[in-house]
């Protein structure tokens, strides 16, 4: 699967619009998704970015050690590494599609 580096304008601004959530790899067990490099456990964090006039929402990953202290919504972030990767299937006879965004660690902007 390919996996697209994100470039940031240095104008972007990031807004974290909920605390880290821990990622859930499958809801009917409970099973907590982990990174395959490291074991750690991924949370997922809902990010605002503005950037050139225009607001986009982007559910970012991060794996528990990316997330800093302190961390909650309205907080001003920097996505560190940021990556983007198309996803397509097949579910119920339907077609979905997406991205998913995942980042090294987030920055607090002080």
């Amino acid at each position: 699967m390919a996996r697209i580096r994100v470039g940031l304008l240095p104008s972007a601004v990031c807004m974290a619009g909920t605390e880290a959530t821990l990622k859930i790899k499958d809801p009917q067990t409970g099973e907590v998704a982990t990174d395959r490099e490291t074991g750690e456990h991924l949370y997922t964090v809902t990010v605002m970015l503005m950037e050139d006039g225009r607001a986009d929402v982007l559910k970012i990953t991060v794996a528990q050690s990316g997330i800093p202290a302190g961390l909650k919504p309205g907080v001003m972030v920097r996505p560190v590494d940021l990556f983007a990767t198309p996803w397509a299937r097949i579910f119920n006879g339907q077609l979905s599609d997406g991205i998913a965004y995942r980042a090294a660690k987030l920055e607090l902007v002080k």
